[in-house]
């Protein structure tokens, strides 16, 4: 069975605790806990994909 991608963009609540990377060519890999809000980028609104579960 294919993983789900889990896929958040800025504003909204992060539903899984872990390690989040930005989408696109330039890219950080930030932890951001359940019940967080996603963060901007450089003062961007962004999507953030979770490559680990922590």
């Amino acid at each position: 069975m294919e993983k789900q991608k889990v896929v958040l963009v800025t504003g909204k609540k992060c539903t899984v605790s872990g390690e989040w990377e930005v989408e696109g060519t330039i890219s950080t890999v930030v932890y951001i806990s359940k019940g967080e809000t996603m963060p901007a980028y450089c003062g961007k609104s962004v999507k953030w994909i979770l490559i680990r579960k922590g």
